[in-house]
């Protein structure tokens, strides 16, 4: 008679013990799901015709070792441009294929005017480093940022940051340290890391709120944001849902604008329709460009006056 209770018990206890080791694996390895780093480059920014150089930056770890982050530095011929800071999604690197749309995007950037500066994050591609993090790939940005503003003698107001997908969290990320930057692009990028597990449906058997450690919190830091923010989203991404880029657009103060391409997926926006995703550009650059110098008008008529309560 106690053959069939003693069973159950040990199929319940066997089970919880599956579950509390799945749900304790997926805490300690999550970013496993979420990076998809390749180490192969195959391209640089010369198949599309663009003046480069190779840039290596040192980043102190907490082993007392340096690491280095390979990145390429394309500048304008004219010594007044200001610069754009690409920082590349989730999946492969600068240049994992030799038709390279992390390039592509770089390429109508440049073709805007500005001078453009891209990185690999730790563990991708050229780069050194171990398997990344959401807190690795924040400083990895940091560390990107500071060369720009040291070495290259740039204004923070001068420097846009441009995440796709992964890279537009991170880029907020780095907007919230910096919020003298001149604006944010952010193309096809997610709300966090909980959203995402709930649209793809794979492990709603566990408490996501408990389970997730790389939460890429994009929606809750938006509303900080101080800056200027254009958002672009394919209406056909199946990737990421551009419902996701409307709740980042609803949830961020002004200035903002929003354009949704009908047509266009996760990754081929600049192709599917190039004209309106430069124009849109064009348009924006502008206006965050006058919300600077305004900003700066300000400034300088409180400092006239401070100086003439003084006198």
């Amino acid at each position: 008679m106690t053959i069939f209770p003693t069973s159950l018990t040990f199929l319940l206890i066997g089970l919880a013990t599956i579950y509390i080791s799945g749900f304790m694996l997926l805490r300690l390895l999550q970013n496993r799901l979420i990076f998809e780093p390749k180490s192969l480059v195959l391209a640089t920014p010369a198949a599309f015709n663009l003046p480069y150089e190779e840039v290596w930056l040192s980043v102190p770890t907490s082993r007392n070792q340096t690491e280095k982050i390979s990145g390429w530095w394309i500048p304008q011929t004219q010594p007044n441009a200001e610069v754009i800071l690409f920082l590349h999604g989730a999946s492969g690197n600068m240049a994992a294929q030799k038709k390279s749309c992390n390039l592509e995007r770089v390429a109508k950037l440049y073709q805007l005017g500005f001078s453009v500066f891209m990185i690999d994050y730790r563990g991708y591609g050229n780069s050194q480093g171990r398997f990344p993090t959401e807190a690795t790939v924040y400083e990895d940005a940091a560390i990107a940022w500071n060369y720009l503003t040291q070495e290259k003698s740039f204004a923070p107001e001068e420097i846009f940051i441009y995440g796709y997908s992964l890279g537009g969290a991170i880029a907020v990320n780095l907007c919230l340290q910096q919020p003298k930057a001149a604006g944010l692009i952010a193309e096809s990028c997610f709300t966090c890391i909980e959203d995402m597990a709930q649209y793809r449906r794979k492990i709603q058997i566990f408490p996501l709120k408990l389970l997730v450690t790389q939460k890429f919190d994009f929606i809750n830091k938006v509303k900080s944001l101080r800056i200027p923010v254009l958002f672009i989203h394919g209406m056909n991404d199946e990737t990421v849902p551009a419902t996701m880029s409307q709740k980042l657009f609803a949830a961020a103060p002004e200035p903002k604008k929003l354009l949704l391409l009908p047509n266009a997926g996760h990754n081929d926006l600049g192709e599917v329709d190039s004209d309106r995703y430069l124009a849109a550009l064009q348009e924006f650059f502008p206006t965050a460009e006058g919300r600077v110098r305004s900003q700066e008008r300000i400034l300088t008529q409180l400092r006239s006056q401070e100086s003439g309560v003084r006198s």
